[in-house]
């Protein structure tokens, strides 16, 4: 029976975390791996896997990721490419871009959502990267939607 291998740096079950009780403020959150937020971020994110909301969580600004279950406080816009969850205790107020969405009974939803192709997702991805690479303070997709349409 031949042994299997796992690489060295093998990030699978890794998670980024920002645990209750912690507030982060005017950042800009890069990660490869999954996001789990219990606590307070207001900022941008860009996440390669899925962004995990608890329940006590509040999150203002602005996300471009895989996937995202959100059952806390939710203020901003999301850009996601494959899965959204608002779960029974979401309150998100904002603009929604996803393939897929999933809204449990009991979740609050005040904004305005659009259906995406996975190619518009991966321009928006794009976009956000670029952005991000070059200002501290990126402007996310959906931002500058707004000012065309102005």
């Amino acid at each position: 029976m031949a042994e299997k291998q796992v690489p060295v740096g093998n990030h699978l079950n890794e998670i980024a975390r920002i645990p209750a009780g912690v507030e982060v403020k005017d950042a800009i959150f890069i990660s490869s791996t999954d996001v789990r937020i219990d606590g307070s971020f207001h900022g941008k994110i860009l996440a390669k896997g899925k962004i995990i909301f608890g329940e006590q969580s509040t999150f203002t600004g602005d996300i471009v990721c895989m996937d995202a279950d959100i059952s806390g406080h939710f203020e901003g816009n999301i850009v996601v490419g494959n899965v959204l969850s608002l779960l029974a205790t979401c309150a998100y107020k904002g603009v929604i871009k996803v393939c897929k969405l999933s809204v449990e009974t009991g979740a609050k939803f005040d904004g305005t959502c659009k259906m995406i192709t996975s190619e518009e997702y991966a321009k928006a991805l794009k976009d956000f990267e670029a952005s991000i690479a070059g200002n501290k303070n990126p402007e996310l997709p959906l931002e500058k939607e707004k000012k065309q349409s102005n």
